[in-house]
């Protein structure tokens, strides 16, 4: 009895450090160390650090980017494909005609004595033509009209040049003879009232000579310029010429 004692106290010693072991892990659960079960526990165990660390430490919250403020052009509105226009100078007494053909465009004025030919691109609503002299046009398009200012000689004037329609408008005509060349041009404008307003030069080479009235509602009827019948034609049949 007395060589079992020891054994017997230290057995139950043992058995007791075990069973407080046992208590204090079931009593204090590893905050960070995920569950391992299965066939996956002998694989994982030496992950467990790594693994911890990667589940509880902080994610980093993208910041989107701020979004590019968008920025807006002005849009410069485009000139029309084809447009004719045709009205009177103020202050002058002559008249100014337009015409404007995919993307180029030419005037001219004339008020009896003097006529300038113009042209230039119409690519927007605000065009500029020039002439021979430095004389220029500027004119802007819009509301069915071309509103602007020639400027020839050293001298300007205002315009407005509403939208011409048939038989308003811009004629030519052209011949050569003997060697000499024959010009003449035309502005028709229809008036308000009835009837026709016109104004045109013609000459013979470098001759200034009488120009013959058109018939206002067939302008490009033939006429005798300087002793040579001409055909006048409307500004499509010349306009390639003069761009």
């Amino acid at each position: 009895m007395s060589r079992l004692g020891p054994v017997i106290t230290l057995t139950a010693g043992a058995v007791l450090a075990v069973g407080l072991g046992v208590a204090s892990i079931t009593a204090t659960p590893a905050a960070d160390t995920p569950a391992v079960t299965g066939n996956n526990a002998a694989g994982n165990a030496g992950n467990t650090t790594g693994n911890t660390a990667g589940t509880n430490a902080p994610v980093a919250e993208s910041t989107p980017e701020p979004s590019a403020t968008p920025t807006f052009e002005e849009s410069v509105p485009a000139a029309p494909r084809r447009a004719d226009y045709a009205g009177r100078v103020k202050g002058n007494g002559g008249l100014i005609a337009i015409s404007v053909r995919d993307g180029k465009a030419i005037g001219y004025f004339c008020d009896g004595r003097t006529e300038v030919w113009f042209k230039g691109d119409a690519t927007g609503d605000e065009l500029v033509l020039k002439g021979s002299g430095g004389a220029k046009v500027e004119a802007e398009l819009g509301d069915g009209r071309a509103t602007g200012r020639v400027s020839i000689g050293g001298r300007s004037w205002t315009f407005v040049a509403p939208v011409a329609k048939k038989p308003s408008g811009l004629y030519r005509a052209s011949a050569i003879v003997r060697g000499a060349r024959i010009r003449a041009g035309w502005i028709v404008l229809r008036d308000p009232q009835g009837g026709f307003t016109q104004v045109g030069t013609a000459f013979a080479g470098d001759e200034q000579v009488p120009v013959p009235r058109l018939d206002g509602d067939e302008p490009t009827g033939p006429v005798t310029v300087g002793g040579t019948t001409v055909y006048p034609e409307d500004v499509d049949g010349f306009i390639e010429e003069m761009r």
